[in-house]
């Protein structure tokens, strides 16, 4: 972006992001490394959410996700811990009639990447690292936030002041600054919780993505580098609890009853890990100079794997519509700015989460010929080449109007 004059009255920054997780780091190497000025705050210390051990937990990165990464520079820091996802096999418990999905039906690309979280936070902060018009403010508290008509000042807790022309909330799903701005939320609770965890197996896994539908919820095998792979396990909340508090060999034993033995002996490594499952979307994800991205806009079942992808598409959409106006000279925390924003997200979020909510409804009913009814389903899409297809493009993320972002292409 060419470098122009700046009123010396103009804020200091072009973007305030409040958040540095996954979504909140992304958004900022993005804007950054397409010239804008970005503040990136987060309560934390960089070093606790970067130079961390193996805790157990990983990301699915679709395809178009993974290409959104590249175009902004950051997967060269990512690419040495990921583990290609080459095949979905989707089934009922461990019924014969199942859904399998190949990644050669679509190209010699893979259907995304399984990541531990620990390495796609130190990659993007390694992005963020080499990108000079990226500030870092962390740890560092917001104490307020005032949304004027021609800029929004952040108020720190120790008494720092950030002014931008834009703030992002990358905060999270209870985000702060979702309520301060008065925008309502509505959703509901499923009474599951996720069990997340990682297991240690015999037997290679060769990229291979289980998603196994049990009574309880679904339980998904995901590959990561090795014979190791991630875990993602719904009980009903009462049962995990009880689960989450079992020794290691007690645990093992009732992970063991779920996973089955087609990998040879398994045993879980590394901390476990259980978060309450409900849906939830914003009534809007914008207000006065704010734009709700990734959870703090709308959160999801994890029956597909699909909840940071779709932040990352979040991130996608608001980069590409602030990055242009700031070419064309707009005002990029402009209504008719954050209005584009929320016209390209609403209806992908919205029918997203009406997927994974509506699989989950479909697959808890345990009655006998519902369930015979599903693994015939399953069965005929296999048999249909064109459905299977389209379906597996939905899974990739490259299926509708994709900002530049996820089709590979550089802001």
């Amino acid at each position: 972006m060419a470098t122009t004059k700046r009123n010396p009255t103009e804020p200091d920054f072009d973007v305030i992001i409040v958040g540095g997780g996954l979504i909140g780091s992304a958004l900022a190497v993005a804007l950054g490394g397409a010239g804008l000025r970005v503040a990136l705050m987060d309560r934390l210390d960089p070093a606790t959410m970067v130079d961390v051990p193996f805790d157990g937990r990983a990301s699915a990165i679709s395809y178009a996700s993974y290409r959104a990464l590249e175009a902004i520079g950051a997967w060269k820091h990512l690419a040495a811990g990921a583990q290609p996802i080459l095949d979905i096999r989707i089934s009922e418990g461990d019924s014969l009639l199942f859904l399998h999905y190949d990644h050669r039906e679509l190209g010699d690309g893979p259907l995304g990447f399984m990541l531990e979280n620990r390495h796609l936070r130190r990659g993007l902060f390694t992005a963020i690292s080499e990108i000079a018009n990226i500030k870092l403010f962390a740890p560092a508290e917001l104490s307020g936030l005032d949304r004027l008509e021609n800029t929004a000042v952040a108020r720190l807790a120790d008494g720092g002041i950030l002014r931008g022309r834009l703030v992002a909330a990358a905060d999270g799903r209870t985000s702060p600054l979702r309520e301060a701005a008065g925008i309502r939320v509505h959703g509901w609770s499923y009474a599951q919780s996720g069990i997340v965890c990682t297991a240690v197996h015999e037997r290679p896994h060769r990229g291979v993505a289980h998603e196994r539908f049990l009574p309880a919820g679904p339980f998904a095998i995901l590959p990561l580098t090795g014979n190791r792979s991630s875990l993602v396990w719904t009980e009903p909340s009462a049962v995990a609890d009880r689960l989450i508090e079992l020794d290691d060999t007690a645990f093992d034993d009732e992970m063991r009853d779920r996973f089955g033995d087609f990998l040879g002996h398994v045993a879980s490594v590394g901390p476990r890990w259980s978060y309450p499952l409900a849906l939830h979307n914003a009534d809007t994800y914008c207000a006065r100079r704010l734009a709700l991205v990734g959870d703090a806009a709308h959160g999801m079942h994890p029956i597909a794997g699909q909840g940071l992808n779709l932040g990352f598409r979040d991130v996608a959409a608001l980069a590409e519509v602030v990055i242009d106006a700031a070419r064309l000279g707009l005002d990029i925390g402009g209504s008719d700015v954050l209005s584009r924003y929320e016209t390209w997200r609403r209806f992908d979020s919205v029918m997203l989460l009406a997927v994974t909510d509506g699989l989950n409804r479909l697959f808890s009913y345990d009655i006998g010929a519902v369930k015979m009814a599903r693994d015939v389903g399953l069965a005929a899409v296999n048999q249909l080449p064109p459905l299977k297809r389209f379906f597996v493009r939905h899974a990739q993320g490259t299926v509708g109007k994709l900002p530049r972002m996820l089709r590979g292409t550089a802001l």
